[in-house]
């Protein structure tokens, strides 16, 4: 097969699509030698990391145009000029591919949470994604939760949507080194212990609720210093009230907002955390509990969508709506050594369920799938 692979996200910062179609790439080029491979890209930092590295791959740069231009014009005369068996995209397709398709849908929250996106924003996705999922010769949901939703949302044939889940990078591991440790601390502004949370700062990320949870704990430990709260993540969108809540609550020096982190600095911030707390009440998948857990985090969640369904019996979880239950699972879990200690085995043994190879070997059957229907249709 010729298989394109559109990673435009790949060098923008975007959190988990850009994570996903990085290590996508990774993962196929190790277990795949056969089947021919285009990877288009926009950024500088994309051709870099892939460009001239393995035989079967190669790699070609399109404009950075905004999506309206970029998908529906750019992509298609690529696909034009240079034919292909099948396009892999995530969420958005181009309207008349010549090719068939499938489409990484990660979650339907623009759906479902309108209020917590751009009106412009909101509009686009519910339009391009609707059309690409209907269009799609095969659609790759990240876990059982999101398949159903896309089924029941988007009246799709079940037959279409295939489970795919993801897994935490493969480099990501406890780190033990102290030098390490100590250098991302330096680096990010940690001083004491610290609470970690990682994600985009947008709203259904729950960041809100998160810090008000830390400013009930804050003053019900006025004899003692409560752990530094560390937020990683890039403003995304919608970011104000978060922002807003942490001048309203007068906590800015316990709180440390980290901006946008690369990706080799993750694994030491993880691993250093005295807790790891995800408290999205949205999720296709949520990718970094499972990194924490791949690190030795001990893991806190919300008991929403997704999340049970990938952390299992590893990690702590709560009610993300509620801000009292939230604050009640961090004093258990700084408080209690033997209850992190018992969280962490169970979340590495939970990781290494997880593989991006296997990851890559079931995406490439979703591949062969889109593929015979080509050759049913010619």
């Amino acid at each position: 097969m010729r298989i394109a692979i559109d990673a435009h996200s790949v060098g923008t910062g975007l959190g988990g699509n850009e994570s996903y179609a990085t290590n996508l790439i990774e993962a196929l080029a190790e277990v795949d030698r056969v089947n021919q491979y285009t990877i288009f890209v926009t950024k500088r930092e994309a051709r870099e990391r892939f460009s001239n590295r393995w035989p079967n791959f190669q790699v070609r740069a399109t404009l950075p145009h905004t999506p309206f231009v970029r998908i529906p014009l750019t992509l298609s005369a690529e696909l034009r000029r240079n034919r292909v068996d099948v396009l892999h995209v995530q969420f958005t397709a181009p309207p008349l591919s010549p090719c068939p398709v499938v489409v990484s849908i990660h979650d339907l929250s623009f759906e479902h949470l309108p209020q917590t996106f751009k009106r412009r924003s909101r509009m686009q996705l519910r339009l391009t994604v609707r059309r690409s999922a209907r269009n799609a010769a095969q659609i790759i949901a990240l876990s059982q939760h999101a398949r159903t939703d896309l089924i029941n949302t988007y009246h799709l044939r079940p037959e279409l949507v295939n489970v795919v889940p993801l897994a935490a990078p493969a480099a990501f591991a406890p780190v033990r080194d102290d030098n390490e440790l100590r250098r991302v601390r330096q680096t990010y502004g940690i001083e004491r212990d610290y609470i970690l949370s990682v994600g985009s700062i947008q709203p259904r990320k729950n960041l809100r609720r998160l810090i008000e949870a830390y400013s009930l704990l804050r003053h019900e430990r006025t004899g003692g210093k409560l752990p530094q709260l560390v937020l990683v993540g890039k403003n995304a969108w919608l970011y104000d009230e978060t922002l807003r809540s942490l001048k309203d609550r007068d906590i800015g020096q316990s709180i440390v907002l980290t901006g946008y982190v690369p990706e080799s600095d993750l694994p030491a911030l993880y691993s250093g955390a005295l807790c790891f707390i995800y408290p999205s009440y949205f999720e296709g998948f949520g990718l970094p509990p499972l990194e924490a857990m791949k690190c030795g985090a001990p893991v806190i969640v919300g008991n929403q969508t997704s999340l049970p369904e990938v952390v299992g019996d590893a990690a702590l979880m709560i009610d993300p709506f509620d801000v009292n239950d939230m604050a009640a699972a961090i004093k258990r879990v700084i408080s209690d050594a033997d209850f992190r200690a018992d969280l962490r085995v169970k979340g590495l043994e939970r990781a290494k369920q997880f593989d991006w190879r296997e990851t890559a070997r079931q995406t490439l059957a979703v591949y062969e799938k889109a593929f015979s229907l080509k050759r049913i249709v010619h």
